[in-house]
């Protein structure tokens, strides 16, 4: 596997900022747009998101 540059993980990071900041002023759909993309990203990677999901309480 390739070593991402600097550059590279700087630009991650700012794209992590921005949709953290989309987030925060629109809410819950935006949340779930941003979920649908990194789950589709996460897909082509050929990475399963199941084990990853947080279970909810149940009360």
């Amino acid at each position: 596997m390739n070593e991402m540059t600097e550059q590279e993980q700087k630009q991650i990071a700012l794209e992590k900022f921005a949709a953290i900041q989309r987030i925060k002023k629109y809410g819950m759909e935006e949340l779930e747009y941003q979920e649908k993309l990194v789950r589709a990203e996460l897909h082509n990677l050929g990475i399963s998101t199941e084990e990853l999901e947080l279970k909810r309480d149940e009360r």
